[in-house]
C-alpha cells in the first residue's frame, strides 16, 4: 500500500477522569471506503471530532499524506481537505441547494454574490458525482427527499477540494431505494480517488461498499482489516467483545 491519506498513531482523548480514546491507531487510504464500526460508546464520534478539529487530541500523531499536522479547529481540518457530513446534515430548509452548498463560503463579485458561478459549480459537482435525482440546483432543500438531502450534503463536502470525506450514518433514516442511491454515491467518491470513512451500524451497508473495516471497542482499536478477510459474525464479535478468535485485542485488553 502507498502512503495513507490519513494516519493516526497513539491517539488519546479524555474528558476529565474518563478516557474515551486509548492509544488509537487508524489509517485511511485514498480511493478506498473505510468503515468505522463500534457499539454506542465505543468512541466513534469522539474519534471523528478529533479528526475534524472539534476536540483537541490529548496525545498522539495526526498525519495527512505522511506529514505530521496540527489540527486545532474545523477550519484547520477543512484546509487539509477533511470534510465531515454529520447525521443531522446541517442543511437549511429555507435555502436552495446552491445557497446550502456555499453557506458561509459564498463567492462574491465585488460587493454582490456571484450567483452564476456558484450555480455552475454546484451543478458541475453534482454532475461529477453522477447525481441524477435532483431536478434543479435552485430547489429548496425543504422540498427534497431524505436521500436527496444526503446527496446534497455529500456534494457540499466534495465541492471544497476535499481529500477525505467522513460520513456519519448516511443511510440511517432512509428507505431501501434511497439507501441504494447513497451507497452508490459513497462508492463513487472512493472511485474518484477520495478517501472515505463510513460510520455505520448497518453491516449490510458496510460489507456492500467498504474496502476495509476498523472496529472500535471501548475506546481502543480492536482491529483494522480488509473487508474481504472477515465475515459478518467476526465483525459483530469485534464490536461486542473486541476480539474474534485470533483477531482483535489481547484478552487482558478486551477484559479491561
Amino acid at each position: 500500500m502507498g502512503t495513507p491519506l490519513l494516519e493516526l498513531r497513539g491517539i488519546n482523548k479524555s474528558f476529565g477522569p474518563v478516557q474515551v480514546l486509548r492509544d488509537v491507531a487508524f489509517t485511511v487510504q485514498p480511493g478506498e471506503v473505510t468503515a468505522l464500526v463500534g457499539d454506542n460508546g465505543a468512541g466513534k464520534s469522539t474519534l471523528v471530532k478529533c479528526i475534524g478539529g472539534i476536540y483537541p487530541i490529548d496525545s498522539g500523531d495526526y498525519l495527512i499524506e505522511g506529514k505530521q499536522v496540527s489540527v486545532h479547529s474545523p477550519r484547520d481540518a477543512a484546509q487539509l481537505g477533511v470534510e465531515i457530513v454529520y447525521q443531522d446534515l446541517a442543511l437549511c430548509d429555507n435555502l436552495d441547494i446552491v445557497q446550502n452548498m456555499f453557506l458561509g463560503r459564498e463567492r462574491r463579485s465585488g460587493m454582490i454574490l456571484d450567483e452564476p458561478t456558484m450555480e455552475q459549480l454546484a451543478s458541475e459537482t453534482l454532475a461529477s458525482l453522477s447525481v441524477r435525482t435532483v431536478k434543479s440546483v435552485r430547489q429548496q432543500v425543504s422540498s427534497l427527499s431524505g436521500g436527496q438531502r444526503q446527496t446534497v450534503a455529500i456534494a457540499k463536502a466534495v465541492l471544497w477540494n476535499s481529500k477525505l470525506v467522513i460520513l456519519d450514518e448516511p443511510t440511517a433514516a432512509l428507505g431501501v431505494a434511497q439507501t441504494a442511491q447513497v451507497l452508490e454515491l459513497v462508492r463513487r467518491l472512493a472511485d474518484n480517488g477520495l478517501a472515505v470513512v463510513l460510520i455505520s451500524h448497518n453491516m449490510n451497508d458496510v460489507f456492500a461498499v467498504s474496502d476495509r473495516i476498523a472496529a472500535l471497542y471501548l475506546g481502543r482499536m480492536a482491529a483494522q482489516v480488509k473487508t474481504t478477510d472477515v465475515t459478518h459474525a467476526q465483525v459483530v464479535e469485534l464490536i461486542t467483545s473486541g476480539r474474534s478468535g485470533a483477531l482483535g485485542l489481547a484478552e487482558e485488553g478486551a477484559a479491561a
